[in-house]
């Protein structure tokens, strides 16, 4: 049991990091604007145990994701707990570019707050507060495994390049790294399917279903059981779906399976609307 609770706040983290930083290799233009509004529940096998909001918006010259979220049900009375995060940027030349990100989880024991500013493609600065004291037993991080780095927010935000089809194999045929203020992994996605999906309220449609391999690069603690069992696991799955108005997917889905059974956060409403370009003033 201790070693399945353990999973929930890397799976919570995973969320943001499921595409990696896929946006950034993509500097095609992002067509129009839209804006999403989604609720998410978070079950162990099939038992509630958290849930959690998640709004974004992508305008004409800027981008802003913000999200909140909690335990829930059973795990509540065990062990109660709150985060919440967000993300911010330009768009440049069509691509999305974060300036900053901050995240914040509150638990009965204690509150700490992550926040890192974002410059040329990698992490300019992070810090966390309260600073945690130093573990000798965790892999530092290096300067230079912060470049062509990205935070977790800003990378759940699969780029379909170019004229392709949103729902097209090759949108989930690629990987990144990302930095999500105290460890550093690569990600890698692969195709398996296009599928159906429908939360209780907004989204029917076609999901683009791919494959997540979890690789960790450094700032954590190598004998860690979580971090061992979510590197070998092959069995990570996210389901995309498109922002209205943009070339944007973004988790509908998540599923890892764990010795419980499968861990699943999934939206239950999903409501996205497009919203028409900024018509440019002439003289």
């Amino acid at each position: 049991m201790t070693t399945t609770i353990a999973l929930l706040p890397p799976l919570g983290r995973l969320i943001g990091l499921c595409a990696g930083a896929l946006l950034l290799f993509c500097a095609e233009r992002a067509s129009a604007q839209g804006r999403l509004d989604a609720q998410y529940e978070a079950t162990l096998a099939g038992i509630p145990v958290g849930k959690g909001t998640w709004t974004v918006e992508v305008g004409d010259d800027s981008f802003s994701a913000t999200a909140q979220g909690g335990t829930a049900g059973l795990l509540k009375a065990f062990s109660g707990g709150s985060g919440s995060g967000a993300s911010q940027g330009r768009i440049v030349n069509g691509a999305l570019v974060a300036s900053s990100y901050t995240a914040t989880t509150t638990t009965s024991k204690k509150s700490e707050t992550i926040r890192m500013v974002l410059a040329n493609g990698g992490i300019k600065e992070s810090t966390i507060e309260p600073e945690p004291p130093v573990d000798a037993d965790r892999l530092p991080v290096t300067d230079a495994q912060k470049k062509n780095a990205f935070d977790p927010m800003t990378g759940s935000l699969l780029r379909a390049p170019g004229n392709a089809e949103l729902m097209s194999p090759d949108v989930c045929r690629t990987g990144a790294g990302v930095f999500d203020g105290r460890m550093r992994y690569d990600l890698k996605l692969d195709f398996k399917r296009v599928e159906i999906v429908k939360a209780e309220r907004g989204y029917h449609g076609p999901a683009l279903v791919c494959a997540l391999y979890f690789v960790p690069v450094s700032g954590y603690i190598p004998d860690r059981p979580v971090i061992k069992y979510l590197a070998a696991q092959r069995n990570i799955e996210i389901a995309f779906v498109p922002i209205a108005g943009t070339r944007l997917l973004v988790p509908f889905r998540m599923t890892i399976p764990t010795p419980l059974g499968q861990a699943m956060l999934e939206a239950t409403s999903f409501v996205t609307t497009a919203a028409p370009p900024r018509v440019a003033k002439t003289q």
